[in-house]
């Protein structure tokens, strides 16, 4: 579902851009799998930031930092990112990564599994202004439950893998995760405490308003 040319001619009008790129060759460098938001969703992730004046955002899945510091430069303000990662090697190396960047004191980190780290979040009473939901498929309804208790009116949740590399739309795939996402997106369609879009490019995208 990536790649296609349309993609490709218009991330191609972009110049470089060289934190972003540091941060891709580092996960590729470790061994990690290639799966941080597209270019064009980041570029979307920073507008949409920075259009709704966000100044707390939360991310499920930090991998190596790539999206965070996409929120991160669109964020104003106390400008926070609490970002949730099973892996402690994936989470030490986005820090490595945003403390370059020059955001190193504006993002915390919480390693394990991100249902017990949401659970937590809400006993703290934590409220966030923005959501990225980019973790494990088979808990995206779940995550989106935890993101609207910790969310006010107006938030923005942003959920990235719609189409599984084209597995949503093959009627002979049918395993897990293919059919946690065709659940999830069809009661994100039909949720009505969101207004929500989905955007059919990459690998599809979903942007959700709290109501």
């Amino acid at each position: 579902m990536t790649n296609r040319i349309e993609e490709q001619y218009l991330d191609g009008l972009y110049a470089p851009d060289k934190e972003l790129e540091r941060i891709q060759q580092r996960i590729k460098a470790c061994g990690m799998p290639d799966i941080s938001v597209e270019v064009g969703y980041g570029r979307l992730l920073t507008m949409l930031g920075r259009m709704s004046k966000a100044q707390r955002a939360l991310e499920i899945g930090a991998l190596g930092g790539y999206s965070g510091l996409c929120i991160l430069r669109g964020l104003t303000g106390e400008r926070k990112l609490m970002s949730l990662e099973l892996k402690e090697d994936y989470a030490k190396l986005a820090k490595q990564n945003l403390e370059e960047a020059g955001f190193g004191n504006h993002v915390e980190y919480r390693i394990g599994a991100a249902l017990d780290s949401l659970a937590i979040l809400v006993e703290e009473q934590q409220q966030y202004d923005l959501f990225f939901i980019d973790a494990d498929k088979e808990n995206y309804v779940h995550y989106l439950e935890y993101c609207l208790k910790l969310a006010h009116k107006g938030a923005i949740i942003v959920v990235d893998n719609l189409f599984l590399r084209g597995r949503t739309l093959d009627p002979n795939k049918q395993g897990p995760s293919v059919q946690a996402i065709r659940k999830f997106n069809a009661l994100l369609a039909q949720d009505k405490r969101l207004e929500t879009t989905m955007l059919p490019a990459y690998d599809g995208l979903a942007i959700a308003i709290v109501r």
